[in-house]
Order: structure tokens, then sequence, then C-alpha cells
């Protein structure tokens, strides 16, 4: 059966519930077998198609790499893969609309020029209206989808199991061009104005011209390369299942430096400045000092040690991070210590974004949750009935997510009805 996914997922679900929670705020090479860490063949104990695994993230709140519109045009919303929204969300969420495809959504949507796109285990690649959720085209592409969509001007990309990149028109669905690496493509598209970056299960970093993807070079690494690479100031960044995180110059391909992990990496890497902070299948989160070539810290809990697969997110005060041990956690950024914990009730594989006081992260236990940012309470959740896995992606005040049911919901504010006043003579 295609709905292969909530079987390995080992919680117990209640039926679905429209309703949210608002709770009162504080004064914060061949595919691996089914059953193995999606990126590097590790006992994993979940499904496979879980969406840009892992770790790392960083980068000052109040200082974004560049200004950005509101939109949310890739993965963690930005080249530095920060995972801050530059659009801020009404206090109280209700659902506008949802859609359903045929199978689960590990995919982070993409959202821009009033489109929402995303790619499913159904074979589709979907484009839906983001005022109301209608469909505005799909695409089959005869595997499934679990690269999250990058939108560049009028093309929208993301790559395939088959290990396929497709750029096809935002507008219509019609394809531009494709391009065929030599195993499946989870990671998703990062870009500057006119080179697109990602990587591969063949162990490649790739970069492609953007007008007609011919291939610029390819980086080789020796491990599988599940996450998104980061971009700032004329390198990429990308951390694989070969322990180590690279440094790439893009303009011509050429090795800068590289660091070790002491483990494998399922997902990307975040720069901000000369650091970059990383999750690991190993255990840890650890913040690397680029000027230093070292590790400045690492973090593994000394009760839980769990695999970090979701990428956090990352302010000048907290590196906020899910582990598959049901836990989100804030460590400070210049030491790694911890500052609060929330459970939720199972793994966390999802990627946190930081809107404002609030971050927002699906859990395998069937919600969304928002945690108020300072103190680690929650303020707010909503029962979907199925895993996330995939990310929240925030545009517009509004914040889009898909489940493993093959839902997808758009969350905003409706209108409220006037407070009926009593007149009195």
């Amino acid at each position: 059966s295609r709905r292969r996914h909530r079987t390995a997922i080992q919680t117990e679900l209640t039926p679905i519930n429209m309703q949210s929670r608002l709770l009162q705020s504080p004064p914060h090479s061949s595919f691996p077998p089914r059953g193995t860490a999606p990126s590097c063949g590790l006992p994993f104990g979940g499904r496979r198609n879980f969406a840009a695994l892992t770790l790392f993230s960083a980068v000052l709140l109040s200082q974004p790499t560049r200004a950005v519109p509101p939109a949310w045009t890739m993965f963690r919303g930005n080249s530095a893969q920060t995972g801050v929204a530059q659009s801020p969300l009404p206090d109280r969420l209700d659902v506008l609309w949802k859609f359903n495809a045929q199978d689960a959504i590990t995919s982070t949507a993409a959202i821009a020029e009033n489109a929402v796109y995303f790619g499913s285990d159904d074979e589709f690649f979907y484009a839906l209206n983001f005022t109301d959720g209608k469909l505005r085209w799909k695409h089959h592409v005869k595997t499934f989808i679990q690269s999250s969509p990058t939108v560049i001007g009028d093309r929208v990309l993301f790559g395939d199991d088959d290990g396929v990149m497709h750029a096809l028109d935002a507008r219509t669905g019609k394809p531009r061009w494709t391009f065929q690496a030599e195993d499946r493509i989870v990671s998703s598209i990062n870009h500057t104005t006119d080179r697109v970056l990602f990587g591969s299960y063949d162990g490649f970093l790739y970069c492609l011209n953007f007008t007609d993807g011919k291939l610029l070079w390819k980086y080789e690494t020796q491990g599988r390369i599940h996450g998104t690479p980061a971009i700032s100031q004329g390198k990429a960044f990308v951390a694989g299942c070969d322990e180590y995180l690279h440094v790439v110059n893009i303009d011509d391909g050429k090795p800068i430096t590289r660091v070790s992990m002491e483990s494998v990496s399922g997902a990307s890497a975040a720069v901000t400045g000369s650091r970059v902070y990383v999750g690991t299948y190993g255990n840890t989160v650890r913040a690397v000092d680029l000027a230093a070539g070292r590790t400045l810290w690492s973090y593994e809990d000394p009760d839980r040690q769990f695999p970090f697969l979701s990428s956090p997110a990352v302010t000048a005060r907290a590196v906020i991070i899910g582990g598959r041990d049901k836990r989100l956690r804030a460590l400070h950024p210049n030491t790694g210590a911890l500052l609060w914990r929330f459970t939720t009730g199972a793994r966390i594989d999802s990627s946190p974004v930081v809107v404002g006081d609030r971050v927002f992260v699906g859990s395998s236990d069937g919600h969304l949750y928002a945690v108020d940012i300072a103190v680690g309470k929650e303020v707010w959740s909503f029962e979907a009935g199925a895993p996330i896995t995939a990310s929240p992606a925030v545009a517009y005040n509004r914040l889009v997510i898909g489940t493993l049911d093959g839902v997808v919901y758009c969350f905003g504010s409706r209108p409220r009805a006037p407070q009926q006043t009593e007149n009195r003579p």
C-alpha cells in the first residue's frame, strides 16, 4: 500500500479535530532499504520519506542575511537556511482552507505570487491558489517527491526520487528543463542570481545554470547528501554522510575547507558570520567556528541520546531544534547550554520556524505547536490527526504545512463577527 508511512510511526493518534487550542501565553547510489535513515542508511525505525532532515541553522533575528519579501520561496525561508520568518502571524490561528493530495506530504511548501507549491508521494507536484487552496495545476513525475520546492522568478524547481531535477513554469506547470543526477534528490534547491545548487544521494553537490539546467560543476563528497546546501558570501555549505561539513566556492566548485562533524548528518547547515550550526545522527548538535576550523561546542543530552533530524531555527538568543526523543530544545548559540525544552507526544522531524516571539513546529504525534520562544511554553496547538514531518512555511500572515495523511493546511485569521452591544434607554 502507498500509505505505508503511518504504520512506521509508533504513536497513537486521535481522530482529526478541526479545532485548535489557544493557551495563555506566558510573560516562548542505490536507494537505501526501507527502515533505514533517510540519508545515510543507518538504523532508523521510521519511514524513509522524512523531508529535509535535521540540524544546524543560525542567523541573527535582527540581522537577516539579506532583505527579502515576506514570501517563503525555499526550504528554511532563505539562502542561509535560518528558519526565521519575515512575515508575522496573527495571535490566533484558524484553518482557512485545506487540500487533500492522494499520499503523504513530507515536502515543505514554497509560497510566492499568490501560489502554494509542494510535492507528494502520490507522484504529483502541485500548485494551489494561496487565497483559497484551489488547484491551479499539477505535474506528474512517476515517483515520490520529498524535495521541497524553490521558486526563482517565473520558475519552480524540485527534485524527485528518480534523481531528476525539474524546472517548471510557475504559472502553468509546463516543463522548462530537467537534469538527471545519478541517484535520488531529496535535497532542496538553493540559488544565486544565475546558479542553482542541490545535493544528491550519489554524493555530489551539483551547480547548474538556472536558465537552461546545464551542469556548471559538481563537487564530490564521500557520502550521500540529503540536506539543502546553505549559501553565504559566495560559498556553499553542505553537511553529508561522510561526517564532514564541506565549504565550497560557488564560482568554480573548488573546496575551500572541511570540518569534521564526528558523525553523519542528513540535513542542511545554517550559516551566520563565521559560524555554522548543525545537528547530527550521532545525537549531537554542533556549532562550528569556520575561522578557527574547529567545533566551538557540541551538545548531547546526558539522559536521552537520540538523533537530531530536524533543522533548527536560530536567533541571536537561541538555537532551536527538534529531536527524535520527542523534545524541542533551545540551546545558547555561544555555549550550547540548554535554555529550555518542550516535550511533544512523538518524535520531531519537522524543522521549527521562528515567527516573532513564537516558534512553530510539527510533531509525529499529529500536532502543530506554537511555543513561546523565551520560556519554551506551549501557547497554541492544532490537532491534525496525522504525523507532521514537513516544516512550516510562513508568508503573507499565513502558515502552510502538510501531513503524512496527504493534507495541506493553511492557517491564518478569519474575520471575527462584531460583538453585539446592548442598547438601553
